[in-house]
């Protein structure tokens, strides 16, 4: 018995330390000063392990329609861009600018998977300045984002700069078949 008294009182005292640690101000919470290797340590793998286990199951559909991947495209290069880069193209002044510093989704989508890619946009990842879209977007919108991510992680500077520019785009079959498609619709 005295030694769960011991137990408490030492969890009690930590608990104590902690709460004057917090309301002291000390820790310096500056995206110019990166957190200490532990403190790293423990948002990185808590942010991996839940988007991990929060994706499982997540059934994927089919991702290679081209019209898919174009709209994926158009919401990516809106909306992601800045923070992540592209195929030849480098992180904005306020991806540079965040930390933790977002992923290259050009290597990072090839570890993530489609589920865990699909979550972590519709979600959001608390306190690393990854938005959640799912209140702004539909799961399909998210799913043509996930869509173009599964081919951007394959794709060289010289098409992805080939999107910017829709007639070089053209050139391209399942973006020009796409264009196609949509203009007999109109």
């Amino acid at each position: 018995m005295k030694t769960v008294g011991i137990i408490v009182s030492v969890l009690v005292v930590e608990l104590i330390l902690l709460v004057i640690f917090v309301n002291s101000g000390l820790y310096n919470v500056s995206t110019m000063s990166p957190d200490p290797g532990f403190i790293h340590w423990i948002f990185s793998n808590t942010s991996d392990n839940s988007a991990e286990h929060y994706s499982k199951g997540i059934a994927v559909p089919a991702l290679t329609d081209s019209s898919m991947i174009v709209e994926g495209y158009g919401h990516y290069h809106e909306m992601c861009e800045t923070c992540h880069g592209a195929p030849g193209v480098e992180r904005s002044e306020i991806g540079q600018g965040l930390y933790p510093h977002p992923p290259n989704l050009v290597h990072s989508a090839k570890e993530m998977g489609p589920g865990r890619l699909f979550w972590v946009i519709k979600n959001g990842i608390k306190s690393t300045g990854m938005p959640g879209f799912g209140k702004t977007h539909s799961d399909q919108k998210i799913w043509a984002i996930v869509a173009f991510l599964e081919k951007m992680k394959d794709m060289t500077p010289q098409e992805y700069a080939a999107l910017q520019n829709p007639p070089a785009a053209e050139k391209n079959t399942e973006l020009k078949s796409h264009r196609d498609h949509e203009r007999k619709r109109m």
